[in-house]
């Protein structure tokens, strides 16, 4: 049995196939129709400021922005990025495979879920800032309690995703794997990782906008160089232009990192015939 879940779906979904061109005109009008509601903010921006109807001093032109941007762009920006990114790559990476581990347990596993849900579910409700001076008292202000503080953000989304996902599987599709005679890993890698997957990669894409959030946290408390060093700079020098671009900073990583998670799961799900919403 090769892979179960995606052949039983496979074999029950229509050829839907459409040519490549319509494919590829299909995704710029959503590209296009995306920077809309941008470029609209943008021009009233610019035009209620130069006109006047808000003051300079509190939220700066756009074009204002842009020279900031620029000259940001020159000097210390890009060292502020990097290490923002090092910091949510290092912390969703470990908070994610911790979740991915303790979720396939739990989901999988009524004891382990007796024992241990009513306990995560306790903790699920502790703000993510609310770990910040317990860590910065354990671990310092160096890297590890940023790190520390953004994995534990990351674990509870991609954590609760899971076990929704391998709960909701298919009972049908468990009884095909014990017709089988399958093994308990054969059917976790088989049937219920197949199944749960769309769960996953949703909690995965929350996880990590968690950990965007939880990196903000850090930097704002505890730090030397990072975009949310950037935004306590900015507040420090009353600079709204430079709190501004840090914040169209992050809306822009965040952005670009979801687009990228985004893409591995299209690629991954490929197998599904799944709705993708009316063009009405």
């Amino acid at each position: 049995m090769a892979s179960t879940v995606k052949g039983l779906v496979a074999a029950d979904s229509p050829d839907q196939a459409e040519p490549a061109d319509t494919s590829v005109t299909k995704r710029r009008g959503a590209r296009l129709r995306g920077l809309v509601v941008p470029l609209m903010i943008i021009a009233i921006l610019e035009i209620v400021v130069r006109t006047g109807l808000i003051a300079s001093h509190l939220m700066p032109a756009p074009s204002e922005l842009l020279a900031t941007f620029e000259h940001l762009a020159q000097g210390a920006l890009w060292k502020h990025v990097l290490a923002s990114s090092t910091r949510v790559l290092l912390g969703f990476g470990i908070g994610a495979t911790a979740a991915l581990l303790v979720g396939a347990l739990v989901g999988l596993n009524k004891r382990a879920e007796d024992y241990l849900e009513p306990t995560f579910q306790a903790l699920r409700a502790i703000p993510s800032l609310a770990w910040v001076p317990l860590l910065l008292m354990w671990l310092g202000i160096d890297e590890t309690s940023k790190v520390v503080l953004i994995a534990i953000g990351a674990f509870f989304p991609v954590y609760m995703s899971l076990v929704a996902g391998i709960r909701n599987v298919d009972r049908k599709l468990v009884e095909v794997g014990e017709m089988y005679n399958l093994p308990s890993l054969e059917r976790a890698r088989r049937i219920f990782l197949p199944a749960a997957q769309p769960h996953l990669f949703t909690g995965l894409r929350n996880g990590l906008s968690m950990s965007w959030l939880c990196v903000v946290a850090a930097e704002l408390l505890a730090a030397t160089q990072g975009i949310g060093y950037l935004l306590t700079d900015g507040r420090e020098v009353s600079r709204p232009d430079l709190v501004l671009v840090a914040i169209i900073t992050l809306a822009v990583m965040g952005k670009v990192s979801d687009t990228a998670l985004k893409y591995v799961e299209q690629r991954t799900l490929h197998w599904r015939d799944a709705f993708a919403g009316d063009n009405a």
